[in-house]
């Protein structure tokens, strides 16, 4: 009976020190926490990334409208020229998913709707085409230099938050041209229609 006894006394008293004893505590919430540590981290850092390139589009569209802006006529080679010099700005990120498009439009004064001159990219206009604009922006006979970009952005934790096919990212730019009353576009004139 004595064994017994001093088996079940020490037990206890191993219960009673194990009680005390909290040097694993840590171990084991770190163990909990670290997850949602990760995923934190993981979770910023893909936000961070997005944020960067939702503001290098825009910068991409404001670039592609103020280069043609500039020029009393442009080329193929020109606008060519422009839309690498635009997808360099994406950099360290990806430039092939962007898609861009320059486009003039003049804004007829008897009903200030802003008719497509001539466009040039991914999503080009047709010659003609009504484009809506903002009101404050629709003064009567008129040009303006339209850009659009659109950027497809994939996360690199894309296949955990299903987005697999993507963000698509995009801004439009307008600008007046600066060193003429129109942009002109291979064998376009300033015409009126």
């Amino acid at each position: 009976m004595k064994p017994m006894r001093t088996i079940w006394l020490r037990v206890r008293r191993r219960a009673f020190e194990l009680r005390r004893n909290n040097s694993g505590v840590a171990a084991v919430e770190f163990a909990m926490i670290i997850p949602i540590m990760a995923a934190l981290l993981i979770g910023t850092n893909e936000f961070s990334a997005g944020v960067a390139v939702d503001r290098k589009v825009t910068i991409m569209a404001r670039t592609l409208s103020d280069l043609t802006s500039q020029n009393t006529s442009v080329t193929d080679t020109q606008l060519t020229n422009f839309f690498n010099a635009s997808k360099a700005i994406m950099t360290p990120y990806a430039s092939a998913p962007v898609q861009g498009t320059i486009t003039e439009l003049y804004i007829n004064p008897d009903t200030l709707k802003a008719r497509v001159q001539w466009s040039k990219g991914v999503a080009a206009h047709s010659p003609g085409d009504i484009i809506d604009i903002p009101e404050a922006l629709k003064i009567g006979d008129t040009y303006l230099i339209y850009s659009e970009v659109k950027y497809k952005y994939v996360p690199s934790v894309a296949w955990f938050i299903n987005k697999v096919d993507g963000i698509t990212l995009s801004d439009i730019s307008y600008t007046r041209p600066r060193q003429g009353l129109c942009v002109m576009y291979t064998t376009s004139v300033c015409t009126k229609t």
